[in-house]
């Protein structure tokens, strides 16, 4: 877990200063202090390594298919893609998936955001929603000026097809379909909805 002052989890394990085994699923949608939105980070920016937390184990674990280590055959992940802990989907039962525009943060880091968008995918039949999004600390922002899905398409109209790009990737040919972008209310929503 990312602290206050930036220091993970996982690094403060290995001095013995705090438990190695953070429950990240237990995590609160919102903060304590601020109460903005949180994510927990999975797939830093930068990787094509697809992995999940495990809530069971309570480690972050490779998604295999095939017995193999799922590498998405495509460009790097272009934010932070994780969850939103506290959340629930409808059909799938996992996390409301979000992916941070921001500068790549190690696995199990936990940062406050602000919801700029909602993607809706079709995975092979199943409807999920990933809520877009940019870092609430301004000092962790490398979009400037972009709090909502307007200003996005608007200063940065390629991010949209970039990010549908990496999404459509992670499956099969054709087996991932965009249907379609929504703007922050609606993201705002799907969070909302999914909340346990």
């Amino acid at each position: 877990m990312r602290l206050a002052f930036g220091i993970t989890a996982l690094s403060l394990c290995s001095v013995g200063m705090i438990g190695c085994q953070t429950d990240y699923a237990h995590l609160p949608t919102f903060s304590t202090e601020r109460k903005l939105l949180q994510v927990v980070v999975e797939v830093p920016a930068g990787t094509n390594r697809a992995q999940r937390y495990d809530p069971a184990k309570k480690a972050f674990h490779p998604v295999r298919r095939a017995g193999l280590d799922h590498i998405v055959e495509f460009l790097p992940c272009p934010g932070n893609q994780g969850f939103i802990p506290g959340t629930r989907t409808e059909g799938t039962g996992l996390p409301l998936q979000a992916l941070i525009l921001a500068e790549t943060q190690a696995e199990g880091t936990v940062m406050e955001i602000l919801p700029i968008g909602l993607l809706t995918l079709d995975d092979n039949g199943t409807m999920q929603q990933v809520v877009v999004a940019v870092p609430a600390r301004p000092s962790q922002q490398i979009l400037p000026g972009i709090t909502s899905w307007k200003s996005l398409t608007k200063q940065y109209p390629s991010a949209r097809e970039m990010v549908g790009q990496w999404f459509q990737h992670q499956g099969r040919l054709g087996e991932v379909r965009l249907v379609g972008w929504k703007d922050e209310k609606a993201a705002d929503q799907q969070v909302r909805l999914a909340m346990k």
